[in-house]
C-alpha cells in the first residue's frame, strides 16, 4: 500500500500538489517523523474525535504534541471525545491500522487544525501506511486546511 485511495482521489481532484516520501515502517507518527528524518513538528497527525451526538471530528496536529481535550472541548463550547480504536480502523479501512491521513475532508469528517501547523513551511502527513509521507508546502497544506476551524488545542509531549 501507498497512498489511501480516498485521499489520493481527494488531492487530485482539488488540484492539491504534493511529495511522497519513503521510510522505514514505523509504528507511529512520532516514530514516522524519527525514520523520515523529518522534524517531528513538521508532520501532522489526526486524532478521531466524537461528541453526544456521534458527531466525527478530525483533530490535526504536530506528531510531537499531545491533544488537551479540556482546550479544545472550551474553545469549541463542545464535548468531544477520542474515538475506540477499532471503529477509527473502520472509519479508514482504505488505510493501514495506526496510519490515518489527517485529511477529515477525505473522509467527511469535520477538521480542528492546531495553530501550530500554520506557521510551518513545509507539512509531512501519514499517507496511509506506515512507510509513506506525503509533503506539502505552506500553500497546499493551507489549500487542504481551508475549510477546518483552527485553534490552539495541543501542549508538547517532550519538554
Amino acid at each position: 500500500m501507498t497512498i489511501a485511495t480516498r485521499l489520493e482521489h481527494y488531492l487530485t481532484e482539488h488540484h492539491i500538489p504534493y511529495q511522497t516520501l519513503n521510510h522505514s515502517h514505523s509504528q507511529s507518527s512520532l516514530h514516522s517523523a524519527v525514520t523520515a528524518n523529518v522534524p517531528p513538528m513538521s508532520l501532522a497527525k489526526g486524532i478521531i474525535l466524537e461528541d453526544h451526538e456521534g458527531r466525527h471530528l478530525m483533530a490535526v496536529l504536530p506528531s510531537n504534541k499531545k491533544i488537551s481535550l479540556a482546550a479544545l472541548n472550551e474553545e469549541l463550547q463542545a464535548s468531544y471525545h477520542l474515538v475506540k480504536e477499532q471503529e477509527v480502523y473502520q472509519l479508514f479501512r482504505d488505510c493501514e491500522n495506526g496510519a490515518i491521513p489527517p485529511v477529515g475532508s477525505a473522509y467527511h469528517m469535520s477538521v480542528v487544525c492546531d495553530t501550530s501547523l500554520a506557521d510551518l513551511d513545509d507539512v509531512y502527513l501519514e499517507a496511509g501506511d506506515h512507510e509513506t509521507l506525503l509533503k506539502l508546502d505552506k500553500t497546499a497544506f493551507e489549500q487542504l486546511m481551508s475549510n477546518s476551524k483552527s485553534c490552539n488545542f495541543s501542549r508538547r509531549i517532550f519538554h
